[in-house]
């Protein structure tokens, strides 16, 4: 996928909402999307999306901003609840009424406020590594703060962050990705790694990168908070990182306890990347998850 392609998988881009979407396509039975986090792409999924293709057909998409799909300007574009619209519409010009949604990091919050925007479309729904945004934004603890830093460096007004990174992109995004819990550089595939690099080299990238978090803040936190009464009424798995900072800092399934309405839990060996840590596991829990559906 990008430059890390999975056999049997195609590349594809429509423009669904108004912004291109870069995708790729595989596999046969009921519809599933993968989306990705920050700061990847598509390319995440390569050691997992060919073993749900053997059962499902597979979506792995890049989110607007990110790998091939479009840039456009202004952070008020990069809501999830924007980011969202995109996949529900991506979903549906495929002809996916009712899709099974799996998403990491970003990808995962994504997911969420699609399930809550589009909930007839969401068969089932999979959050990895994260814990609610409105929870983690309202309720900031100094230990969290510490190793999420990058959320309010990112968060700063264009172009102080986007200047900062132009410095040495691969130190900073590889500080991120060995960083939140247990990974070193040689847990990512290389192929994979190239893709993240390639995507990150690119100017508008890094821009809409940190407008993903700047909305985060002055978007996202308002659309979450008039939604604390709401759940996900879809089954629902909440997959973490065993050794990561989010499992260190919280009870990662207690914290959605309340959002999910059927809700089953996985942890994977590994830190906040354990998709790219542990692949095998990782597919191999998403595949027992959605065989009882």
């Amino acid at each position: 996928m990008d430059s890390a392609h999975s056999p049997g998988f195609s590349a594809h881009s429509l423009t669904p909402n108004g912004v291109d979407i870069a995708f790729e396509r595989g596999g046969s039975g009921p519809p599933v999307l993968l989306l990705h986090g920050f700061p990847q792409t598509r390319a995440m999924w390569a050691g997992i999306a060919p073993v749900l293709a053997e059962h499902y057909t597979v979506i792995a998409a890049d989110l607007r901003g990110y790998g091939g799909s479009g840039k456009p300007k202004g952070m008020e574009n990069y809501s999830f609840r924007a980011m969202a619209a995109d996949m529900a519409a991506l979903m549906s010009g495929l002809g996916f009424e009712r899709f099974h949604l799996i998403g990491h990091d970003r990808g995962g919050r994504t997911a969420h406020r699609l399930a809550l925007d589009f909930p007839d479309q969401v068969q089932s729904l999979t959050v990895m590594d994260i814990v609610p945004t409105h929870l983690l934004l309202d309720d900031l603890t100094k230990e969290v703060a510490k190793a999420y830093y990058h959320w309010f460096f990112l968060a700063q007004p264009e172009p102080f962050p986007e200047n900062m990174i132009a410095a040495d992109p691969d130190a900073f995004y590889q500080s991120c990705l060995l960083g939140w819990g247990a990974a070193k550089l040689s847990d990512f595939d290389p192929a994979q790694l190239a893709a993240y690099r390639a995507a990150w080299h690119d100017p508008d990238t890094r821009r809409a990168m940190c407008d993903d978090y700047r909305a985060a803040i002055a978007v996202d936190f308002a659309h979450d908070a008039a939604d604390l009464d709401r759940r996900v009424p879809c089954p629902a798995l909440v997959m973490y990182g065993a050794d990561g900072a989010m499992a260190k800092a919280y009870d990662v399934p207690g914290t959605w306890a309340d959002r999910l309405a059927d809700m089953q839990s996985a942890a994977i060996p590994g830190g906040h990347f354990f998709p790219d840590q542990s692949p095998n596991q990782t597919a191999q829990a998403l595949l027992t998850f959605l065989k009882t559906l």
